[in-house]
């Protein structure tokens, strides 16, 4: 079905292999399965091997060390990567991603992610690909072969079933067999089998009663019916059973060194609770890993030509995120004959640009997939390059919450302080968030560290009340302009230990302060203890938060803006608190007034173009009116370009991956909180997506999967289709050039009996094309075998169905143009 190439193993591996571990004692071995740190493995010299460095993440390499001194490409979110459709652009993310581990030295990258958007609530939706397992796997494949041919290792994660974040640690998701099968386990396969993947990352979650580092079934699963030979890393903290985990085949369990690997590992085989045999297993899968990526001497990496720069990251990711656009809705104004949009910018004299995110870009989701760029290009960027002075901006809504860290405005350095007062170099910040996990700058000992110290300056923003605070489990000392205003401990009573570290901030001290002002701030942390179980880390802020302003008058100021504007563009998001690995969403609305402020734009001028910049699903309550609607997801450091690019004509490319309901209530699948015996039933079966809104008579989702509108106009005009693929020929029949999703979906004869129900359609195969206005393109779309099969439960075997099959084609799973029947044997 792919023609990915996936590098080879070398002849003699097995036998470098062999040779370097008949150098190693158990202790060595136990250690090396252990590692030594938040993100690298043993280095151990006389058996040839160095330390391979791991990294997050799937949309950015942060590499070791999480910090603004050490910046990153940020990438569109992988929601976003997968609304192209497009497979040869995956490819390109995945060579551009190889690049930037490269120059971070990191030999593995902890991604992608192929979990399902089973749930439009799940907090960490925007790090995964689809809500249908097809697209899932085929996106998949192209960011592993992209990644890996450059020679650098991935691990598909997580394995299996965390689609939510609530209770991660111990939920126990209770799946049934055929639905493992089709959806859950479906991306494995087939990232297995088309590109072997060097790694796969196993998850905190249990299934079926079993731990996921512990299950040796679905682990056989893996390696013995799938045919994964790489190497299998728990997810950071996830290992808890030292024999259970090592004889279910978990080879690295981090972050170490404190895991139950290591000294924990040879006392089990010493006291004989298990063999040593296990270890050996597990040693081999990552001295092959060594090889494969150059960290053992004595035998060439997998791949010699390996990847060390893209030219032009900047472009690339600009046409990412352009080609991951959905232009979901595109009318013509009251009265108008033509859609709103393209723009055309020869006739834009004045633009309303309105919106917190549309100078304040949001680009990335939180949690562990979080970078550092070097620059973001926000929506008013872009558009004011574009277009100059002709855009006006207003802010319309204040998106507060709760205190963040310190940003706008400051001026931060963060430094380590030894025991005997000894200060090490400052590094720049980002942001007043101090991440120092792992390590600590310097690689200063553990025991040698004291407190840090974060300081700077703050050119105040805006005149008013400013209010300062502080996060992090420890004591703060924390002085503005001069004055101790907070000098105390910050508890936390709280049961989940990341809580503890990334948890809300506290607000300390408010202070009258001008514009324009330096104000010296001064930060000194000192922990109470270092995270459980990790290795030394570091994590605090200080918080800020400037004048709240009057948002009734902020609202008025935006509808006049529009209402003295050609067009108005709005810009409406989700906040840090509303997407993020580490908490489920407990609704789809918009945070703050946005709907409110969506509204009263669209009442004072028809021309509203609406951009939603979330990395997943959201209520759009106004949508009916107002005359477009672009979601742009998370759309990384060049989104801003991106967006003018498509508003004043590039062809927006995206497709949606996942249904967008109307209303939270609509949508088929809301539970994510597992029972009083931390069960989380999936008893909707195959049924999620796509596929449950099919069978939901009087329910209808505001945008179906695969939807996406494109600026010129597709005619299907033949479809040809056999047992193994089918030729459709479509003709863009608009006046501009552009670019189509050509979608394939199967559906077997009315009244076939397949145990557990059978889904209206289920996606088989797609290809995007583009065309020159009257250009007529054929395409030929292979389909597989198993787009034919469902899995028995009585059997425990893939079934094909005999019969007629019916095969459809078109724009969406809801628009589809043209039908075929084709025969099964």
């Amino acid at each position: 079905m792919s023609d990915w190439n996936a590098p080879v193993d070398r002849p003699e591996y097995a036998e470098a292999v062999e040779a370097a571990l008949a150098k190693l004692d158990l202790e060595t071995k136990a250690d090396l399965l252990a590692g030594i740190d938040m993100w690298r493995t043993l280095a151990v010299p006389e058996a040839g091997l160095r330390s391979m460095t791991v990294s997050d993440g799937p949309i950015g390499v942060r590499g070791r060390f999480w910090t603004a001194a050490d910046p990153s490409l940020a990438l569109p979110s992988p929601t976003a990567q997968a609304a192209s459709w497009d497979p040869v652009l995956v490819r390109r993310i995945g060579n551009l991603l190889a690049a930037e581990s490269r120059r971070k030295d990191v030999d593995v990258l902890l991604a992608p992610t192929i979990n399902l958007h089973r749930s439009p609530l799940g907090g960490r939706h925007f790090e995964a690909f689809s809500e249908d397992p097809y697209l899932t796997g085929r996106i998949a494949q192209a960011y592993v072969a992209g990644v890996q041919e450059c020679g650098v290792g991935t691990t598909m994660k997580h394995y299996v079933g965390n689609d939510a974040e609530t209770d991660r640690f111990t939920v126990d998701n209770i799946i049934g067999e055929r639905t493992l099968r089709e959806l859950y386990l479906r991306p494995f396969e087939m990232v297995t089998a088309a590109v072997r993947p060097w790694g796969v990352m196993t998850a905190y979650n249990s299934v079926n009663g079993h731990t996921m580092t512990a299950h040796k079934e679905l682990m056989a699963t893996l390696r013995n019916e799938f045919g994964f030979d790489g190497f299998n890393v728990s997810d950071w903290g996830a290992a808890r059973h030292t024999v259970e985990d090592i004889e279910a085949g978990l080879d690295l369990a981090m972050p170490g060194p404190f895991t139950v690997y290591g000294r924990n590992l040879v006392e089990a085989v010493r006291e004989g609770r298990t063999s040593e045999a296990h270890v050996d297993d597990a040693v081999r899968r990552m001295l092959t890993l060594a090889a494969r990526v150059g960290a053992l001497e004595g035998v060439r990496a997998a791949v010699d030509e390996r990847i060390e720069a893209v030219a032009n990251p900047e472009a690339l990711l600009r046409e990412i995120a352009q080609r991951s656009f959905v232009l979901a809705r595109n009318d013509a104004p009251e009265g108008g004959e033509s859609p709103v949009l393209p723009l055309y910018a020869d006739a834009v004299h004045r633009l309303a640009l309105i919106g917190p995110a549309a100078a304040e870009a949001r680009i990335l989701g939180g949690g562990s997939a979080t970078v550092f760029p070097k620059q973001v290009v926000s929506p008013l960027d872009g558009l004011r390059e574009a277009l100059g002075d002709r855009v006006h901006y207003a802010q319309g809504v204040d998106l507060f919450e709760q205190i963040l860290a310190a940003d706008k405005g400051f001026e931060l350095t963060a430094r380590p302080v030894r025991v005997d007062g000894t200060e090490l170099p400052a590094e720049p910040l980002a942001s007043g968030d101090v991440k120092w996990m792992g390590y600590l700058p310097g690689d200063l000992p553990q025991d040698e560290f004291h407190h840090a110290v974060l300081e700077g300056v703050f050119t105040v923003t805006e005149t008013g009340e400013h209010t300062f605070g502080t996060r992090g489990f420890g004591h703060h000392k924390l002085v503005i302009d001069g004055e101790v205003l907070f000098d105390a401990d910050q508890e936390y009573t709280g049961d989940d230990p990341f809580e503890a570290f990334f948890g809300p901030g506290v607000e300390r001290v408010t202070l009258p302060l001008e514009a324009g002002r330096e104000v010296p701030v001064r930060l000194e942390f000192t922990p109470f203890a270092f995270p459980p179980g990790f290795p030394p880390s570091v994590l605090f802020g200080l918080m800020h938060t400037g004048p709240r302003p009057d948002e009734d008058r902020l609202i008025a100021e935006a509808v006049d803006a529009a209402r003295n504007a050609e067009v108005a563009v709005v810009v409406v998001s989700t906040t840090a608190l509303t997407e993020s690995e580490g908490f489920d969403r407990r609704d789809l609305r918009l945070p703050g007034r946005q709907d409110e402020l969506v509204a009263a734009v669209a009442e004072a001028n028809p021309n509203t173009v609406v951009v939603v910049n979330t990395g997943s699903p959201v209520e759009m309550p106004w949508a009916d009116d107002v005359a477009a609607i672009i979601l742009t997801w998370f759309p990384g450091q060049e989104g801003g370009h991106a967006l003018a690019d498509v508003l004043l004509g590039a062809e927006p490319g995206g497709r949606l991956t996942t249904t967008w309901p109307s209303r939270l209530e609509d949508s088929p699948v809301v539970q994510v909180v597992p029972n009083k015996d931390g069960e989380l039933h999936y008893d909707e079966g195959i049924f999620i997506g796509y596929r449950a809104w099919e069978q939901r008579d009087g329910y209808e989702p505001a945008y179906w999967f695969g939807h996406g509108l494109s600026y010129t106009e597709w005619e299907y005009e033949d479809l040809v289709a056999d047992g193994g693929e089918v030729t459709i020929r479509v003709r863009n029949s608009g006046p501009v050039a552009g670019r189509e999703v050509v979608q394939v979906y199967l559906t077997p004869e009315v009244g076939v009996d397949i145990e557990g129900g059978v889904e209206t359609h289920r996606l088989a195969g797609f290809q995007a094309i583009s065309a020159e206005p009257g250009e007529t393109v054929e395409v030929t779309i292979p389909l597989e075998e198993r787009s034919f099969q469902f899995w028995s439960e009585k059997a425990r075997a893939w079934r094909t169905v005999p019969g007629t099959w019916a095969v459809a084609v078109g724009r969406s799973v809801n628009d589809l143009r043209l039908k075929s029947p084709v025969k099964r044997p």
